[in-house]
């Protein structure tokens, strides 16, 4: 049966890599489905949502003429509509958003500062001119 882009079919993980899994389809050839293809939020470690031998869904992205073939778990799976999406952000109210907003960005300032201080040498540091 030939690999049709677009098409959802099912596979066997067959290796996992820091930058993807290769998956096994019904045809017999083997794709990659690329880290970021795996879910829709940012994944930091594959092993954390795929084992070797598991058997996914996967969306054929494309078919290369060196018989590379891009596969994508996140897009086979149904995504909910827009309207879905917009609804599940009303939910928190602004202040929350503000809040959260607040304390992430108070966060990556002090990261900033702590970086910055350590690069001039810390606090309290004096040199004298010699």
């Amino acid at each position: 049966m030939p690999l049709k882009v677009g098409s959802i079919v099912e596979g066997v993980v067959t290796g996992i890599t820091n930058f993807g899994a290769f998956v096994q389809l019904p045809s017999g050839e083997t794709g990659l489905v690329h880290i970021s293809e795996v879910a829709d939020s940012y994944v930091k470690d594959i092993n954390e949502y795929l084992k070797k031998s598991e058997a996914v869904k996967v969306k054929i992205l494309s078919v290369d003429g060196d018989g590379k073939i891009g596969l994508s778990i996140r897009k086979a799976i149904s995504n909910p509509s827009p309207k879905q999406k917009s609804r599940r952000e009303d939910r928190i109210s602004f202040e929350d958003k503000l809040a959260r907003y607040l304390k992430e960005s108070d966060e990556r300032l002090q990261d900033l500062r702590r970086n910055t201080e350590a690069k001039r040498g810390g606090r309290g540091t004096y040199r004298e001119a010699y």
